[in-house]
């Protein structure tokens, strides 16, 4: 084999040239930087890496679903570095637990994973009157969120089997009612204070700013005093809307869908029957639900033998409190109405026939029809309109599954203009100025999706002029764009902003005076308390901090309870200077029986909460994880 390639040194050379360099004239180096960064790692867990490429995907994903909950957030707060880590955070997390529970054989049987699914309120939507899931909306629902049911479906068994690993831990968090107490009564105890105030609006009038002060201040904090990266762009949408007001089905098409789906567009055969229950309780012994199908036989002899006499009997011994006083009639019912078991029997009988005893979750049934409504069939032109749109639906729906490939593949190989794309599909090129780097709050259609946004400032569309390739931003609904007009973020001359400058200025120069008066002040007082000057006391907790600010109530609890009186500082920052006498330590008025046992709910929640903290970072340990990000939070 060695031999072999020295011998053929020229033509192995030649062969690599031609796989190379094609691969370079397609991609371009810049082609593999990026593929380079999207694998980069950016964390590892149990020896499997994380990419930035999956941190960047679940990032975009959990924004998304921010936005939809709460449109008027401020796009900045998701595109932090402190919420991005958090995602990140959030995915070693899953990691962690997700080893765990494989390297502990926490499995998830379908039945588990079944009933998980069931409760889930957003699938009990696409629930249709018969109970049966709409598959297709349910795919729809899905893809919208970049998965298959497979997907879906494994990443709740993923998850339940992940939550299990916490859930015994949470579940020893118990604490005697005696040590909930005690510490309840330190954590909510009281603290008699005096408190004088250094509030940087009583010194705003002495700060004296010189052009120096404003100039020195604006060069040290250039970046506050930017307009945003901007871009002015072209998009196109495509989506079953715009494909549906272009479709106009022929008459023989109207026709046909008449004659095959007439039956489905009418209204529903509907049923009436009357009943006689005998209740069983649900998980009722055997020996009582056997009693209570002995008497509801005894019942069906009676009826059987004096038909006429039904709603008598109904009235003097059925059991359900709804139908009884009525002689049992339950009026007229349409299919998926009555639990099944009923349903099948009432459907199945001629009017005036009486059944045989029919079990069901609330008992035995003996029913009786009384009468069968058939709605009259209605004709063509009553039911035109509502299978006009059905048609326009349907054909919408099929068109768009072309579409969206032409979509897709039209904006990728011309990437150079919308225009052709546009004009093959009969879509409006629309236009849009100033767009932010980020959904601004209140942003609807493509501009509150942040892979749209994140695709139109990317490398491809900025500096390559490319269009963006084809998004789904919602089900059935697909857009593409492209930056005209590229505008960085820029500092805005000292002249436009001087105003801006000295107000911000002004305030962290009173915030020093203030600060520097509380601390001046507190000196003096320690050492000459007599002169000390403050208003009447008040009593502050945590439960009741009588409007003072967090951080003051945080340092009086702090203050050593053996060595009151005294005096303490606390720096309030922006807001501030505080000098506060704490007095004396107050206990906590006995609380109310139902209050103490909420409280002692809270705290053994809290503690279970710290134990499964605790263990986590034992497996963090435990599983070797390596994040290689920075936290923002300790820079």
């Amino acid at each position: 084999m060695f031999e072999f390639i020295r011998s053929h040194t020229k033509i192995l050379m030649g062969l690599l040239v031609l796989l190379i360099i094609p691969s370079f004239v397609l991609f371009g180096l810049e082609g593999y930087t990026q593929l380079n960064e999207e694998t980069e790692e950016v964390a590892r867990v149990a020896g499997q890496k994380i990419t930035k490429a999956q941190w960047d995907e679940l990032h975009s994903r959990e924004s998304d679903r921010v936005r939809a909950q709460v449109p008027g957030l401020d796009p900045a707060l998701l595109d932090s570095d402190q919420a991005r880590y958090a995602t990140l955070e959030r995915l070693v997390r899953d990691r962690v637990l997700a080893a765990a529970a494989t390297k502990s054989l926490m499995l998830v049987s379908d039945a588990r994973l079944a009933r998980e699914l069931q409760a889930n309120e957003v699938i009990a939507g696409l629930r249709g009157p018969d109970g049966k899931l709409d598959l297709e909306r349910y795919r729809q629902l899905l893809g919208s969120q970049g998965m298959t049911p497979e997907m879906f479906e494994a990443s709740v068994r993923s998850d339940l089997a992940a939550s299990q690993v916490l859930q015994g831990i949470a579940a020893t968090g118990l604490l005697a009612n005696a040590q909930a107490d005690s510490v309840l009564e330190r954590f909510f105890e009281r603290r008699e204070v005096q408190v004088a105030l250094f509030k940087p609006s009583d010194f705003t009038n002495q700060v004296k700013l010189t052009d120096a002060d404003i100039e020195t201040y604006y060069q040290a904090n250039a970046s506050r005093f930017q307009t945003p990266e901007q871009a002015d762009i072209e998009y196109i949408v495509l989506n079953v809307e715009a494909l549906r007001q272009g479709i106009n089905p022929t008459e023989q098409e109207i026709s046909a869908y008449y004659e095959q789906n007439a039956a489905l567009l009418s209204a529903k055969e509907e049923r009436r029957a009357s009943h006689i229950l005998i209740t069983v309780p649900s998980g009722a012994p055997a020996d009582e639900r056997s009693k209570a199908r002995v008497r509801a036989e005894a019942l069906l002899a009676e009826v059987r033998r004096a038909p006429d006499s039904f709603a008598d009997v109904a009235r003097k011994s059925s059991q359900d409190p709804g139908s009884a006083a009525n002689g049992g009639d339950l009026g007229f019912f349409a299919r998926g109405a009555m639990v099944k078991p009923f349903e099948d029997v009432a459907f199945s009988q001629t009017v005036g026939a009486i059944s045989d005893l029919v079990e069901t979750e609330f008992g035995f049934h003996i029913i009786r029809l009384t009468e069968i409504q058939v709605p009259k069939q209605p004709s063509l032109a009553e039911l035109r309109g509502k299978i006009v749109s059905d048609l326009r639906e349907q054909q919408a729906q099929a068109k768009y599954a072309e579409a969206a490939e032409s979509f897709t593949n039209g904006v990728y190989e011309q990437s150079d203009s919308l225009e052709p794309t546009a004009q093959r599909l009969k879509l409006q090129v629309q236009r849009a100025s100033n767009v932010l780097r980020t959904p601004a709050p209140g942003a609807v259609g493509p501009f509150a999706n942040g892979r749209f946004m994140q695709a139109l400032f990317g490398t491809d569309a900025l500096e390559l002029k490319r269009n963006t390739e084809a998004l789904e931003i919602g089900p059935s609904q697909l857009v593409s764009g492209r930056v005209v007009q590229h505008r960085p973020a820029r500092t805005l001359p000292l002249a436009d902003v001087r105003s801006q400058v000295v107000v911000s200025l002004t305030a962290q120069r009173a915030s020093e005076m203030a600060r520097a008066q509380g601390q001046a002040s507190l000196k003096a007082w320690q050492d000459a308390p007599t002169t000390a000057q403050f208003p009447a006391p008040v009593r502050i907790s945590r439960d009741d901090p009588q409007g003072q600010p967090q951080a003051l109530v945080v340092a009086v609890l702090r203050a050593n309870p053996d060595r009151l009186p005294a005096l303490i500082g606390v720096d309030l920052q922006s807001t501030g200077f505080a000098v506060v006498r704490v007095i004396r330590l107050d206990t906590r008025e006995p609380a109310a029986q139902d209050v103490r046992r909420r409280d002692r709910e809270q705290l053994t929640r809290w503690w279970a909460d710290a134990e499964s903290s605790a263990y986590y970072e034992t497996l963090k340990s435990r599983f070797k994880v390596d994040v290689k990000v920075a936290d923002p939070t300790k820079r």
